[in-house]
Formats: C-alpha cells, sequence, structure tokens
C-alpha cells in the first residue's frame, strides 16, 4: 500500500479545465511545432489504441508465450488514456473543443437512436 493518497476524482465539471491545462503543459514541453508538432499529438492516438491491444491481448492470455500479462482493470486504464488523449488532440486543433464534442455526439446519438 502507498503511504501517498490517491488522488480524488476529478468531478466531470472539471473534465476540459483539465484537458485544457494538459494542452498547455504539452505545448510548453513539446519538441516540435507548428504543423508537425500537431500532426504528431494526433499521432499519439495511435499509440494509446496500440496499448489498448496490447493490454486486451495479455488480459486474455492470448499470446503464448507470455501468457496472461495484464488486467481488465489496465485495459479500463488504457481506455482512458485513449479518451484522454483524443480529447487533448481536438483541444489542439480547436478552441471550441467542448462544442464540437457536444455537437457530434448529439448528431451520434440522434444517428443511432433516433432521439
Amino acid at each position: 500500500m502507498s503511504d501517498h493518497p490517491s488522488p480524488s476524482p476529478a468531478p466531470a465539471a472539471d473534465l476540459w479545465a483539465s484537458v485544457d491545462d494538459l494542452c498547455g503543459w504539452l505545448d510548453a514541453n513539446r519538441p516540435a511545432e507548428g504543423r508537425e508538432g500537431l500532426l504528431l499529438r494526433i499521432l499519439k492516438l495511435s499509440e494509446e489504441v496500440g496499448e489498448v491491444a496490447e493490454a486486451v491481448i495479455g488480459a486474455t492470455g492470448q499470446n503464448p508465450r507470455k501468457g496472461t500479462t495484464h488486467t481488465w482493470d489496465d485495459v479500463q486504464s488504457e481506455l482512458c488514456d485513449v479518451a484522454v488523449t483524443a480529447l487533448v488532440a481536438l483541444r489542439t486543433l480547436t478552441p471550441d473543443a467542448r462544442e464540437v464534442l457536444t455537437r457530434h455526439l448529439a448528431r451520434v446519438t440522434r444517428r443511432s437512436l433516433g432521439a
């Protein structure tokens, strides 16, 4: 057990504030600027999705050489990394990321659920 308390989960209302903070931190620490930096930030999604696949393969023991190497909690964590990385990439593309996502989710919901 760790000597440090676990951080409290951020309320959902803080999601976009956290995304903004992460974008600012990444912007201040990125090795590539401009278009290249933007493209690399978007490509980070591919890396994160690969980590989801690795965790699923590890959780199901599909690699006979390695056996079971991950848990379903690992898969959940990797999926969260994908979601955060996508939101950060979207925020990098537009300061209106919250509105863009809200509109898109409404369209997908209407299309899928016929609301």
